[in-house]
């Protein structure tokens, strides 16, 4: 594994709902070097809150249908939840600079996309 970037690197957030692969794709952005955060937007009333504690430098707005997520980690939650958790992601949705549609797709293809776009945008 290598080691993580200097502190001083490029900040890269992803944020989206429950089960969409945050916490892999973070992990596996880290182990290639990246600085790496993964931003808990989904349960914050506060539209921008990726913005105010992350300060990221790029943003990876990873998505997931709702019936791909109950499949990946089933949970109780009522149908509504959903319509919650889009809504407080919204804001970091629309200033996105990589957004990843993850139903269908494996974590490699999901980490694959994440490093190509980084690749190029950051070199």
């Amino acid at each position: 594994m290598r080691q993580a970037r200097h502190e001083k690197s490029p900040l890269v957030a992803v944020v989206g709902p429950c089960a969409s692969g945050k916490s892999q794709l973070v992990r596996a952005l880290r182990e290639r070097g990246y600085n790496a955060r993964e931003v808990l937007q989904e349960h914050s009333y506060a539209p921008a809150m990726w913005q105010r504690i992350s300060r990221p430098d790029m943003l990876i707005y990873l998505d997931v249908s709702e019936d791909v997520a109950r499949r990946r980690r089933p949970t109780s939650a009522p149908r509504g939840w959903w319509d919650t958790l889009a809504q407080r992601l919204r804001h970091a949705r629309q200033h996105a600079d990589l957004y990843v549609d993850t139903d269908g797709l494996t974590i490699q293809q999901i980490v694959e996309r994440a490093s190509a776009f980084l690749e190029d945008v950051l070199g």
